[in-house]
């Protein structure tokens, strides 16, 4: 089902200014990381990532990145799966409107399509960039309507699961100096009570979280509510599968006035949280814009959020500064109020591939890009020294 615009007053992503499109491009690129990131799912040394450009008529350009892993460990979609359903069918869809493509009318062409929210979400939120470049207005405009927008996100960092509650340490030692505030531990049974509360005692007076990433089952609930209680955790992730809303919500009860369970992976749709809402099975949620289907599902889950005061915040793929700004507009609209995922450009990669790079600001923030669209521009040198692959597509021939 497409997103139905926002019914608040003033909301956004209703109201998207069309563009004639010309082409498409699809750059493969491979981006070695700062440091391996470890979660219950694996070990990331190196992201294959995906940037989609879209050319308009006068030559305004748009950018998005797709989040897919290289394998389909995380979803069923991947690198692979994306750049066969981009071409096969999302982009014969974009074509059929190339002449007054919105995001809106893409999603509408694509429902036909069944899943693959991670591809569907590259060409949606591409095309948001390119509207609001445009406009000549930032992104967040776009996405907040006439609704107050923050010119600063507030961050944390999330860590990867270490070798050693000593490695562990060091790395936060290092994320602490450098400026962030709330940590999040990656976790999984057998790597978590000794991690935690080691970072507790080194960390007294720091926001603490934990991200499971689906590893519990039922038999932890014990153990994860001993855990959070004995390291004062604020948040505890996903600790069970995407489909076990009844024992989020077990946990949930279980927790009190303790921490808060979030949902991340178990939501990808509105009607999917209406479900959560309605077993109480959460405190807050995480929203991915790449993973639930792009900018507008975000904002309609936001939206939904806020009118049962849930406080919502935003979750990186490990994304360049590409996928990293379309993650911080989001994050500025109001109902955004706890610590993103979107660390600093230095936190996963020696060279971003955009300019400006995003820096830690004061506060543990980073600032929203104020040119039009996501206000950060590509370095094609940057590109093309991380090149895979490129593959074009026209989209209309009558320019």
């Amino acid at each position: 089902m497409v997103p139905r615009p926002s019914s608040r007053k003033g909301g956004g992503t209703g109201a998207t200014p069309p563009v004639h499109l010309r082409r498409a491009v699809l750059e493969e690129l491979e981006m070695p990381l700062v440091r391996p990131f470890t979660t219950s799912f694996g070990t990331e040394k190196a992201r294959r990532v995906l940037l989609l450009s879209l050319e308009e008529a006068h030559g305004e350009v748009g950018w998005a990145e797709c989040v897919a892993g290289r394998d389909p460990l995380y979803s069923y979609e991947s690198v692979a799966t994306v750049r066969e359903v981009l071409f096969r069918y999302l982009l014969p869809v974009l074509e059929r409107s190339a002449e007054r493509a919105t995001p809106q009318r893409f999603l509408e062409g694509a429902s036909e399509i069944r899943g693959h929210p991670m591809a569907k979400a590259l060409v949606e939120m591409a095309l948001f960039d390119l509207a609001a470049r445009r406009e000549g207005v930032p992104l967040q405009r776009l996405l907040a309507g006439k609704r107050p927008v923050r010119e600063r996100v507030e961050v944390g960092v999330s860590v990867g699961m270490a070798s050693s509650p000593a490695e562990l340490l060091r790395q936060l030692e290092g994320y602490s100096g450098a400026g962030y505030r709330r940590l999040k531990l990656k976790v999984e049974p057998g790597r978590d009570r000794a991690f935690v509360l080691a970072a507790r005692r080194a960390f007294p007076e720091s926001p603490l979280w934990i991200d499971a990433n689906q590893a519990y089952g039922a038999q932890d609930v014990p153990r994860l509510v001993g855990l959070c209680r004995d390291s004062n955790v604020q948040v505890v992730e996903q600790p069970f599968p995407e489909d076990a809303l009844l024992l989020h919500a077990r946990l949930a009860r279980a927790l009190g006035r303790g921490a808060k369970v979030c949902l991340d992976e178990s939501v990808g749709s509105v009607e999917r949280l209406d479900l959560a809402l309605k077993e109480r099975a959460f405190g807050c949620l995480n929203i991915k814009p790449g993973r639930v289907g792009g900018l507008s599902t975000s904002v309609a889950l936001h939206d939904r959020c806020e009118r049962a005061a849930i406080p919502v915040w935003c979750g990186g793929m490990l994304e360049t500064g590409v996928g990293r700004a379309h993650n911080v507009h989001l994050a500025s609209l109001p109902n955004f109020r706890l610590p993103a995922d979107l660390s600093a450009s230095d936190r996963y990669w020696t060279e971003d591939l955009v300019d400006p790079p995003f820096r830690l600001g004061p506060g543990s923030t980073l600032v929203v890009p104020r040119g039009s669209g996501t206000g950060v521009e590509p370095v094609e040198a940057r590109i093309r020294k991380r090149r895979v692959a490129r593959r074009a597509r026209r989209l209309h021939q009558r320019i």
